[in-house]
């Protein structure tokens, strides 16, 4: 029940923050920079987690079983704090913009459902973000299990893993944000992250335990590309919709549908065969377990990711650069 209510508020939140991008401006390239920067402070979140998880753990030992429940306890509460003192923050602090220029009133009308199925490169969009979130969702649910079960690594390693992820991420959406854009680039842009992760995939299918360190450096470029692979497939959300503001939220929703209900089935495909992948002999000395947990991390997202390169190459968007805004398009 709480993570059926908890999907729905998050659903709500992350459509209309995601929506509230196209609002604020026309601009392609500032669309970029708002979607990279968010994607930015997204992983900021992520690594602060991961910092009240240190404080914690650090300031009272797990002994017992309610010990560890303690612990996981107020990690949960400091990470609920946290977040509501941003959305009161957020609330009280952001004021709602007008327009400056006088848009169309096409544009602020509500846009019927049916307009967006008659373009194709809707379908292409939501394909090729449906493919980005199973690249990112699937890979994240397994690398804390491959890392551990699979690899053997320190206990230490699924935690500083993820956080060399997240570190590469955000460095990267910070850099993005000073491209100036257009359609030909972000069709680029994202080709060279799933590109980037085949590889990544590759390498984690094929990685044996005696070189498990080199992980560590799988983790920097998977950061990489999922930093790119992300802030690209959102903002070609934003060239589907264009100055179409009336529609933006559906678009944003429907994909996020889309998104959630695709990693569900995955997640459910590949955990109803955990556990039956037969071991097999690499070598004389060594046995190299091929389990569900390193098809999920390596596999899925190399194929989504080659599915979502031939997906975006076929693209047809605006080629047109422009440069950020000196001024914002909504004044207060």
């Amino acid at each position: 029940m709480f993570a059926a209510i908890f999907n729905i508020g998050w659903a709500a939140t992350q459509v209309s923050h995601m929506a509230m991008v196209n609002c604020i401006t026309l601009n392609s390239t500032s669309r970029v920079a708002l979607t990279s920067s968010r994607n930015a402070f997204s992983m900021v979140a992520n690594l602060g987690l991961y910092a009240i998880a240190l404080v914690v753990f650090g300031v009272s030992e797990a002994v017992t079983k309610e010990n560890t429940e303690s612990q996981y306890r107020w990690i949960a509460y400091s990470s609920i704090t946290v977040g509501c003192c941003f959305v009161v923050i957020f609330l009280m602090g952001t004021k709602e913009p007008r327009l400056r220029i006088n848009l169309r009133e096409t544009s602020r009308a509500r846009i019927p459902w049916s307009y967006w199925f008659r373009k194709i490169l809707y379908y292409q969009v939501a394909m090729v973000y449906l493919l980005t979130r199973l690249v990112l969702n699937v890979s994240q649910a397994y690398l804390a299990f491959f890392v551990i079960d699979d690899l053997q690594m320190a206990q230490s390693a699924k935690a500083l893993i993820p956080a060399i992820i997240y570190v590469c991420s955000f460095v990267v959406s910070v850099m993005l944000q000073e491209i100036p854009w257009n359609g030909k680039r972000l069709k680029a842009y994202y080709c060279a992250g799933g590109i980037i992760w085949i590889f990544c995939g590759i390498s984690i299918l094929l990685l044996p335990r005696s070189i498990n360190s080199y992980m560590y450096a799988i983790s920097v470029f998977i950061g990489i590309a999922n930093a790119v692979m992300l802030v690209t497939s959102i903002s070609m959300q934003s060239v589907l919709i264009g100055s179409k503001l009336g529609g933006c939220a559906f678009v944003c929703g429907s994909l996020s549908f889309l998104d959630k209900m695709s990693c569900g089935l995955a997640l459910y495909v590949l955990q109803s065969h955990q556990g039956t992948s037969p071991k097999v002999d690499v070598n004389i000395k060594e046995y190299f377990y091929f389990s569900v947990t390193r098809y999920g991390l390596g596999l899925v997202p190399a194929v989504c990711s080659l599915v979502g390169v031939v997906v975006t190459y076929f693209m047809e968007l605006d080629s047109t650069i422009l440069k950020p805004l000196c001024q914002p398009l909504l004044l207060e």
